[in-house]
């Protein structure tokens, strides 16, 4: 399909704020830049609370829809090439998921690079998902129904959560995702430029993650699709959103077709004429907002609400 002319609207403003590419910004500016961008999100839907809280020493925010609980949980992990972006930046995200699908959102605020290279992030959100399932009841929720999600980068950390904690978790939503570090998958040079991510901002993402750290590119500690596929086999059950226009669509939709071959039930959904990060702006781009409806009627259906 043609690009579609909301996100072409998208681009188009961006092109004319006139940001020098991410890969000859310092990760400063571009924290400063993407904290623009999350405007495009808006103020999120209606909830009841907002609060920021400690979990396991990691620091997140927690929102928690109207209504009474115990409610089912929903880790989030923000995008950001593990280098850019908060749980703050993130808050509409949390709050329309919130809302949408009946849950409390604990959005996780976890180290970035390259002040704390891989495997901190990681480290961070498995100890954030700890503790949900150890305490959800200090936040009103239930701790047999805790699902994992995030997008981009933390549509990989999600992934990898999964893997650590296997049935504990009831679902797993992975927009977007990064599975494979090696930027190997044709997409990686189809959707090379002009299209918001481009292959240099994952250059200039992977080696502020992992320049230094001596991990492989084909570590399944930070690319899971290279997981053993006991591992993969073991994972919750999966919503996969990818984005046509994306250099990330292939590595996305190799693992969603990984998971489904080997027997987790896996929806997997390509949004045709869509960008990097549309997910995260439904009010410029409504497929954003049909996406995260979509986010939010499979998680209902997993949380059996």
């Amino acid at each position: 399909m043609p690009l579609d002319p909301a996100a072409q609207n998208v681009l188009d403003l961006l092109a004319s704020a006139g940001n020098p590419p991410l890969e000859e910004q310092t990760p400063e500016a571009a924290r400063a830049s993407f904290a623009g961008l999350a405007l495009l999100g808006g103020e999120g839907a209606d909830v009841a609370t907002v609060d920021e809280r400690e979990m396991a020493g990691v620091p997140t925010v927690v929102v928690t829809p109207h209504g009474d609980g115990p409610f089912p949980v929903l880790i989030w992990i923000h995008g950001g090439g593990w280098v850019i972006g908060t749980a703050g930046e993130s808050l509409a995200t949390a709050k329309d998921l919130a809302a949408a699908a009946g849950c409390v959102v604990v959005s996780v605020d976890y180290r970035l690079a390259p002040e704390h290279k891989a495997p901190a992030a990681l480290h961070d959100c498995v100890a954030a998902t700890d503790w949900v399932l150890s305490n959800a009841a200090e936040v009103n929720g239930d701790a047999t129904r805790v699902a994992v999600g995030g997008d981009s980068a933390g549509g990989n950390l999600s992934a990898l959560v999964a893997q650590h904690f296997g049935d504990r978790l009831c679902y797993q939503l992975l927009v977007y995702p990064a599975t494979d570090l090696t930027n190997s998958h044709p997409s990686h040079d189809e959707n090379a430029e002009g299209y918001l991510l481009t292959k240099n901002s994952m250059v200039w993402f992977a080696a502020h993650y992992l320049d230094g750290t001596g991990i492989e590119r084909t570590d399944p500690s930070i690319s899971p699709l290279y997981a053993a596929d006991s591992v993969i086999a073991a994972t919750a059950p999966a919503f996969v959103i990818t984005a046509e226009f994306d250099p990330l669509r292939d590595e996305g939709e190799a693992y969603a077709a990984k998971l489904a071959s080997l027997g987790v039930p896996t929806v997997q959904r390509r949004f045709d004429g869509q960008i990097h990060a549309f997910y995260s702006m439904p009010l410029a781009i409504p497929a954003g907002a049909e996406a995260i409806a979509q986010s939010a009627e499979l998680l209902r259906s997993a949380f059996g609400s």
